[in-house]
């Protein structure tokens, strides 16, 4: 019967599922669409890809004061420099840590809140709540690193509640301790970023069918069973696409937050490529190594990227590509 059925949607649509060849044609009744896509075009081939012509540098010892065929060609000795450099291998091991941390509160947070926001009946406070929750998003990360500054010093807010609770008996330096910088940074990502991270799965729970919901709560399903059994597979495909884009940013561990709340005690666990590419590459001069940083981290996320999109297609899934 499905067969049957299959073949007569085929018969009424028979381009259906299949790419439409490209003709000029085709071309001519889509200018409009072409010519607005020109100016984000050019600029994507501007910034993205006439930029990639400086990774000869990585090749290179590069000199500034000297012209492209003057300069003296390396190979690949700063990779080589930096698979081997101790320094570089603690940011590594920094920058996927404080990652990792970064992409599993992020979303976990955002899809909880989504989830309880969507239970929230009256659209006055549900529209409160997500909008006190996204406002951070808009503050720098230097009004987000001082206030977090303040609030964990010895006699910030953190350290006068934890003792008035009485769960701990003195003042705890916790930008002081590098056990503690991961899990400060994780904190202060979640707390800026998560109302906004929420905002999507909010439109895609928005999208699911009321019948569902209403067929559930028929076979007697509570709020939390309707949650588990239509909500989160309503978003699941959501879910799976912005988990393969986070997974392509495995080394983006973050900039401003480390460097700003970063300091000489906690320096192991605070320094990440981008601040190592920084202190050691650009300050020094030294700009082939920054760049092969640059270039490691690009090969990386891609590899990254591709990996998470294939393993989602292997298993059924939504996917990019």
């Amino acid at each position: 019967m499905d067969e049957t059925l299959a073949k007569k949607r085929a018969m009424r649509n028979p381009k259906r599922g299949k790419k439409q060849p490209i003709t000029w044609t085709l071309i001519k009744n889509q200018k409009q669409l072409i010519m607005m896509s020109v100016p984000l075009m050019l600029y994507i081939i501007l910034f993205a890809y006439v930029p990639v012509w400086g990774w000869t540098m990585a090749f290179q010892d590069y000199k500034p004061a000297r012209d492209f065929g003057q300069q003296t060609w390396v190979g690949l000795k700063h990779f080589k420099f930096l698979f081997t450099d101790d320094n570089f291998l603690r940011v590594l091991r920094n920058t996927v840590g404080m990652s990792l941390i970064n992409l599993v509160l992020g979303f976990v947070t955002a899809i909880i809140l989504a989830l309880l926001l969507n239970e929230i009946k009256k659209v006055f406070w549900k529209r409160t709540v997500q909008t006190i929750s996204y406002l951070p998003h808009f503050l720098s990360w230097i009004i987000v690193t001082g206030i977090v500054a303040t609030s964990l010093a010895s006699d910030g807010i953190i350290n006068d509640l934890l003792m008035k609770l009485q769960i701990i008996q003195e003042p705890i330096l916790w930008l002081s301790e590098g056990k503690y910088f991961w899990g400060i940074v994780g904190g202060s990502h979640v707390w800026k970023e998560v109302g906004w991270n929420t905002i999507i799965y909010l439109a895609a729970i928005a999208s699911i069918d009321p019948a569902l919901y209403e067929a559930a709560e028929i076979d007697g399903a509570s709020r939390y069973r309707k949650m588990l059994h239509v909500t989160l597979p309503g978003i699941k495909a959501t879910i799976v696409i912005l988990l393969i884009m986070s997974i392509g940013h495995i080394l983006e561990a973050g900039f401003e937050v480390q460097y700003l709340l970063g300091n000489g005690l906690v320096v192991d666990w605070a320094e990440t490529i981008d601040i190592f590419v920084l202190k050691y590459g650009i300050a020094q001069g030294n700009y082939s190594m920054a760049t092969a940083g640059g270039i490691f981290k690009t090969v990386v996320s891609v590899t990254m990227l591709l990996l998470a999109n294939w393993t989602a297609k292997r298993l059924g899934e939504e996917r990019l590509l």
